[in-house]
Parts: structure tokens; C-alpha cells; sequence
């Protein structure tokens, strides 16, 4: 039975329609999985972009850690996760063959570890690696690793160079510092070997002054010993340059004659001024303590520095040297009447090695040390130090230092003239004005006059004259006539200023009608005793000036320890001079043998010892350890005082000689002063001991 067209169709149509149906279905799934795909595709490119990125950011930090050089290791324990090319290159293998082993290089040297923030630390070792010997600075840190375990982290850099330089600096300054040890061992050698003879010199120079000379005789003397302090003053600025130069200077602090000081540095300086044909006076002012406390010696070489400096550039005219008291300082002024100072070198003057213009340095040849050495003490000495000057008016230099006067020091005794009338007749600039100060201080009247004229014009008017003093460099014959003008006037006081050159030709002071002479510079005690001689209203001030005479005492049993025969024999008489009993022992060994006998009462007992520190067989320290050591064995006590005597100064050597047993140490040439305090100190024990 052929079925309808309409029936196919329609059974056609619900096929297609069943099969139409699922095919949307597999199409619309299809769209989907493509989707999907291209959504995978497109990560999968992402990832692979940011493999690459990861990888080349990789390289890149791995180029750039290996372009710094510096050694990178990675450690878990003991065994290596990581190193890089340049940590493998010191075992001389590539990275892969250091990862996983226990590989160390060997250590030769290590210094000490320093903790840094964070937790990490550093440290410098040497190693002995495959390219030799190396010195490489650490840095080590913990960083997180693989399974929660923590790895230590080692990154390194070559320090050898460093090092080296490092090395290389230490070498140089302990050769530097072995320079200067054997610099400062030289000059104390050189500074022993010129005391030894010069104390000898200036000893014996006080020896012979105690003999009665009269007063030519005393004269030179004084120069032999002002000589003999010059060479020793040479000495010392040796020493004391090159502690300036060392930055060790000491400034001292003790108690000091200023009168005799300034005194002493003006007549050192006087025979250079006067063989130039100009005048060099000093002037202390009344007001001045007698004694004042600081460093004697830094000040003398300050005095001495401006001193000289003035004298060397002034050719004319003088120079002139005043110490007063401003407040609470003490002022030093050192004036000229040199070429002076253009102004724009005021300051510069006072640097190392400056001088003034060529022509005048080629003149007056020296280092241009000298003010800088002054700027440099009164600065250590907290001062100050100024120059002052016009071009063509001389020059002055002022110096400020805020030294106080010693405990009980009383000001300069003045003698009291009231009534006097002195006439004064001197044509020096500086030497007028000081003398005219120092009379004025007596309540004296006084009149300068520059020419002889002058002075005669004076001597014949109103006021009257008691007493003339006359200059000689108003010249030989203008000053004998106006002394025998003086005497015609019946002035009985008439005094002659000479130099100590001059002194020599002029013959005796008498015969030219002088009443007696003055050696310029003109000291003021002298002044007040020549003038206060025929002066009724002089007060006894003037016999406390002279020297003090020791005091009588027991007999003192003194062991002098000395090998040069000089220095005993020079010892040996001062000591007798002041009274002692001396024994002389030429070594160490003696005076020990010697001093053991006195302590076991086998000899006389001693009082004192003196022992020289470098002496044959046993020196002086050695011996006053042995000293101390025998006093303890026998318990002793009180103590045998013990002083050193040296010709070396230094503060190492004062120590020494202290640590050894010591009681003090005295620098040659030994100061009569000092020796008369040791004995009266020991003199007062022994009266305490003999009264108990």
C-alpha cells in the first residue's frame, strides 16, 4: 500500500526535525570546547610570555651578580645548593662541581666578626685559594630554602688590596714611629753628652765666683757663665723643638724669679746688640711680683726668639725688653726702632718659614722658625701674641700670658728716695724711658737729657742735683767732660753706663772723675745699690736683694755617686760649701757596697745620696733598686734618700728614675738651689729623728 506524498513529507519533516534538534545541541558543544580552547590557548601563552619574562629577568640578575665579582654560596649544613662562577673559580672547578659536595677553603688568617642589622653578620678572612693567597670580606644572612628549611647565605668580595694598603700603612708608620724612637734616643744622647761638659763649666763658673774676685774679675765670670746657659738654652731648644715638631711638649708649673730671668735674657742678648752698634735695656716694672709660677724655660726661649729677632733686623737706635702686670696677666712687650712691618704681614710673620721681603732676608739670613715657635709656646701656655708697626717706625711685638704670682711672693723690694733729684744723660731710646721709670718708682725726682749739653744746662739751673747718671754712648770724650762738669758742681754721685765692651777700653772709672760704673743693660738692684750708697733715706730693702747665705747646720754625711771627675770634684766642693761631709764613689757597684755598709752598720751612716743614672758596672737606677730591696730585707726605715742625677731631662727619664726608688731626679747642671733644699730637707729629718 503506497502511502500519501503528505505522509512522507510529514514523517520526513519529524525526522529532521528529531535530528535537527541534536545537532544544535552538538553544534552549540562544539562552540563551547572552541571557546574553552582558545581560553587555554590564550593562558598557555600568558605563561609561556611570563616563563620567558621569569627567564630572562633570571639571566639578567644572574649576568649582573656575576658581572659585580662578587663570591656567592649557598649552604644547607655543611653541603653547597648554590654557587656562582666566581665562587667556584677560587677551588678553580665550574658551579656544578661544587654543588652538592662539602667543599671548604683552607683558612689562614681571620679577624674578629661584627654583628650588622637584621641578624647578619661580617667577617674578614684569608684564604688559600686556587689563584693564591686572598683576603675576602663576608657578609652572612639566613635566607628561606626548599621545604621550609633555612639556608646560610655567604656573599663575599676581594679585599686583598686593601689589605695590602692597610699592611702597607702599618709597616710605614711603625717604620715612621721607629724613625722618631731613634731621633728621640739621639738627641737625648747628644743632650747628655753637652750637659755632662757644660755642667762642669757653669759648676766650676760658681766656684770660682766664691773665691773673692773683685769686680772686673766678677764680670767675666758672669759672661763665662751667661755663655756656658746660652749653649745650654742651644741644647735645650734642640729637645724642645723636636717635641713641638712631636706635639709632646710639657709645659712645667713651678715658681720662678721673673726679675732674674728677663735680667739674664737681656745682658745674653746685649753683647749681639752692642756689637751692632745699638742699645738693648729691660724693664720690669715695680708692681711685679718677685716670683711668679709657670714654665721658666718656655718663657725664656719666647723671650729670647723675640729678643734676638728684634736685635737682628735694627740697625740702628735699640731695643727695649718690659714686662708689667695688666689685671690679672702678665704683659711682655718687645720694641724696636727697626725698618718696622708693612701691615699686610703683621699676621703672615708668624708662619713657619716666613720672612720679610727678599732684600731684607738675604740681609738677615735665618729658618723663619722663630715667631712661629713663639706663637706656638705662648699658645700652649694660653696666651696671646700680637706685632704692632708702622712701616719705617719700628716694630713691637706684645705678649699676654696669664701667669699668677707664686704663693707669699712679694713685689720687687724699692728702696725710697724721696728728696733726690737724679739727672739722667742718654740719648738711648729705650734704656732713658726704663731707667726714668726705675728712679721715678723711688720717689726721686728725675731729668733726662739726650746731649751733654742739655745735661749741663741742667746742672746749672734752679733745682739741684744729688746724683748724675751718664751714658756713654753720648761718647768717650762729650761723657768725661761732662763728668768733670759734674764734679765741678760738687756732685759727689756720678756714675758711667758702659757696655762690657766698652768697659775693656775705657780704663778706671776714677781717673775720669766717675764716681764708679754701670755694664748696660742696667740692672735696677744695681742701680739702687751704687745709687742708695750715699743716700741716707735708702731703706734695708736693698740687703735683702743679695743672695742669701745657707744656714749653719750638722755636718751632713752626703755619698756622691760620679764617674766624669769633674762633675765630683764640682759636687764634691759645692757640697762642701754648704756644709757636708762628702764621700765619692766612681760606680754603681760602690755606692752599693758603700751604702750596704752603712745600713748594717759596718760604716758611718749616711744622710743622702746622689747617684748619677749612667755609671760603669752598675747604674744608678739598678742601684737604687737594690737600694730599696736591701732596705726591705732589713726593714728598714725611715728610707735612705735617694735623688738621680742626669744629664737627660726628659719626663720618661724623671719617671724612671722615680719608679726605681728615687726620691727626685736633678737635671745637670745642678742648681745650687736645688742641692741647699735637699740638704735642708734632709738636715730638718735628722733633727726630727735625733729629737724623738
Amino acid at each position: 500500500m503506497m502511502l500519501s506524498f503528505w505522509t512522507w513529507f510529514a514523517a520526513a519533516c519529524a525526522v529532521f526535525a528529531l535530528l535537527g534538534g541534536a545537532g544544535l545541541l552538538a553544534l552549540r558543544r562544539l562552540a563551547r570546547l572552541r571557546r574553552r580552547n582558545a581560553a587555554l590557548l590564550r593562558e598557555v601563552e600568558t605563561l609561556n610570555d611570563r616563563l620567558w619574562s621569569l627567564s630572562d629577568s633570571e639571566q639578567r640578575y644572574r649576568s649582573l651578580v656575576e658581572g659585580q665579582g662578587d663570591f656567592i654560596v649557598r649552604r644547607d649544613g655543611a653541603r653547597i645548593v648554590y654557587a656562582n662562577a666566581a665562587y667556584a673559580a677560587l677551588f678553580g672547578v665550574e658551579e656544578a662541581d661544587l654543588v652538592g659536595s662539602e667543599a671548604q677553603l683552607p683558612q689562614l688568617a681571620v679577624r674578629a666578626q661584627r654583628a650588622l642589622d637584621g641578624g647578619a653578620r661580617s667577617l674578614d678572612e684569608c684564604l688559600a685559594t686556587h689563584e693564591g693567597e686572598r683576603w675576602i670580606a663576608w657578609v652572612e644572612t639566613v635566607v628561606p630554602g626548599p621545604g621550609g628549611r633555612t639556608l646560610l647565605q655567604r656573599v663575599g668580595r676581594d679585599i686583598s688590596a686593601r689589605i695590602a694598603e692597610e699592611d702597607g700603612l702599618v709597616q710605614a708608620r711603625a717604620r715612621a714611629e721607629a724613625a722618631n724612637e731613634a731621633k728621640s734616643r739621639f738627641l737625648a744622647t747628644v743632650s747628655h753628652e753637652f750637659r755632662t761638659p757644660l755642667n762642669g763649666i757653669l759648676g766650676m763658673s760658681d766656684l770660682l765666683a766664691d773665691t773673692g774676685l773683685d769686680a772686673e774679675q766678677s764680670t767675666y765670670v758672669q759672661a763665662l757663665r751667661i755663655s756656658g746657659e746660652a749653649l745650654l738654652a742651644l741644647v735645650d731648644d734642640i729637645l724642645d723643638f723636636a717635641k713641638v715638631e712631636a706635639g709632646r711638649l710639657e709645659l712645667a708649673e713651678e715658681p720662678f724669679d721673673i726679675v732674674q730671668l728677663v735680667e739674664t735674657v737681656s745682658e745674653l742678648m746685649a753683647p749681639r746688640a752692642q756689637a751692632k752698634g745699638i742699645e738693648l735695656a729691660a724693664y720690669i716694672a715695680p708692681e711685679m711680683p718677685a716670683q711668679l709660677v709657670g714654665d721658666r724655660d718656655r718663657l725664656r726661649q719666647i723671650l729670647l726668639n723675640l729678643v734676638g729677632n728684634a736685635v737682628k733686623f735694627t740697625d740702628a737706635g735699640g731695643v727695649g725688653l718690659s714686662v708689667r702686670r695688666v689685671r690679672n696677666s702678665v704683659e711682655i712687650v718687645v720694641a724696636d726702632t727697626g725698618p718696622g712691618i708693612p701691615a699686610d704681614r703683621l699676621e703672615v710673620i708668624f708662619g713657619e718659614f716666613e720672612q720679610l721681603e727678599q732684600d731684607s732676608a738675604a740681609r738677615h739670613a735665618g729658618t723663619g722658625l722663630g715667631l712661629a715657635i713663639v706663637r706656638r709656646l705662648v699658645g700652649l701656655m694660653g696666651g696671646e701674641v700680637r706685632a704692632e708697626s708702622r712701616a719705617g717706625e719700628g716694630a713691637s711685638f706684645r705678649v699676654t700670658l696669664p701667669l699668677v704670682a707664686a704663693p707669699g711672693a712679694e713685689a720687687v723690694p724699692i728702696p725710697h728716695w724721696p728728696g733726690q733729684h737724679v739727672l739722667l744723660a742718654s740719648p738711648a731710646p729705650f734704656a732713658a724711658r726704663f731707667l726714668w721709670e726705675s728712679i721715678r718708682a723711688t720717689g726721686a725726682a728725675v731729668t733726662v737729657a739726650a746731649t751733654a749739653e742739655a745735661a749741663r744746662a741742667i746742672l746749672a739751673g734752679a733745682q739741684p742735683v744729688t746724683a748724675v747718671l751718664i751714658d756713654h754712648a753720648l761718647g768717650d770724650a762729650a761723657a768725661k767732660e761732662l763728668a768733670g762738669s759734674v764734679r765741678a758742681a760738687g756732685i759727689r754721685d756720678c756714675l758711667i753706663l758702659l757696655s762690657s765692651l766698652a768697659r775693656r777700653q775705657f780704663g778706671a772709672p776714677q781717673a775720669a772723675g766717675f764716681s764708679g760704673f754701670l755694664i748696660k743693660p742696667v740692672r735696677a738692684r744695681s742701680l739702687y745699690e751704687r745709687l742708695g750708697a750715699r743716700f741716707p733715706q735708702l731703706l734695708p730693702a736693698a740687703a735683702r736683694m743679695r743672695p742669701a747665705t745657707p744656714s749653719r747646720r750638722r755636718p751632713l754625711h752626703v755619698l756622691v755617686a760620679e764617674d766624669n771627675e769633674i762633675n765630683a770634684l764640682l759636687l764634691t766642693r759645692t757640697l762642701e760649701r754648704l756644709g757636708s761631709s762628702v764621700i765619692w764613689v766612681r760606680d754603681g757597684r760602690e755606692a752599693l757596697q758603700r751604702i750596704e755598709a752603712s745600713l748594717t752598720g759596718a760604716a758611718a751612716p749616711l744622710d743622702l745620696a746622689l747617684l748619677d743614672i749612667r755609671m760603669p758596672a752598675m747604674t744608678g737606677l739598678d742601684c737604687a733598686r737594690a737600694v730599696r730591696a736591701l732596705e726591705a730585707t732589713l726593714e728598714r726605715k725611715p728610707r735612705l734618700p735617694l735623688v738621680a742625677v742626669t744629664a737627660n731631662v726628659s719626663a720618661a727619664d724623671r719617671e724612671a728614675a722615680l719608679a726605681a726608688g728615687m726620691d727626685d731626679c736633678l737635671a745637670k747642671p745642678l742648681e745650687r738651689a736645688a742641692l741647699l733644699r735637699w740638704l735642708d730637707h734632709v738636715g730638718s729629718r735628722r733633727s726630727r729623728v735625733l729629737s724623738a
